[in-house]
């Protein structure tokens, strides 16, 4: 099934957020999702098993080590590990995922489908982070122009409240 611009909307419109896929180096694309996010105004937590810090601000091994309960998580690992990552968030009572592309698999989409989790697939969510970068309008504008673009209402402003 393909995501929706009503999805898009309801996993944006979400305070706080945990990110999946920072490293330590700050050379993963997970950490240019979190400075991104970070800077749009959203409470942005770093998940790593290992890490103290990620980007100067602390880092958590785990969703039970989260100060407070996130609204959602945007993953950004290799889809093995989103498969066994889901578990975990679930487990914590998340119900909204976004599976960066390269993340998801059939098993972790099913995963959400079967679990109740409002999963976002096949979307890069930097095309969606108002406001978008230059790349990133681009990027949406190719992806409207061959139809990749998800179905749904026009370009809304997502914003952090």
């Amino acid at each position: 099934m393909s995501t929706t611009q009503t999805e898009i909307h309801d996993f944006m419109s979400q305070r706080s957020l945990a990110v999946v896929g920072v490293s330590r180096t700050g050379k993963k694309f997970g950490n240019m999702i979190y400075k991104t996010l970070k800077q749009h105004g959203y409470k942005v937590f770093p998940l790593h098993p290992e890490a103290k810090t990620v980007e100067g601000d602390p880092c958590y091994p785990s969703f039970s080590a989260l100060p407070e309960k996130v609204g959602g998580v945007v993953i950004c690992v290799p889809p093995i590990q989103t498969e066994q990552v889901l578990p975990q968030a679930l487990e914590a009572g998340i119900k909204r995922v976004w599976l960066q592309q390269g993340s998801e698999s059939f098993a972790a989409i099913r995963y959400c489908e079967k679990n109740g989790i409002g999963a976002v697939h096949g979307q890069c969510i930097m095309m969606f982070a108002e406001p978008v970068g230059s790349f990133h309008k681009l990027h949406r504008w190719v992806w409207k122009l061959i139809g990749k673009y998800p179905a749904g209402t026009a370009d809304t402003t997502h914003t952090a409240h």
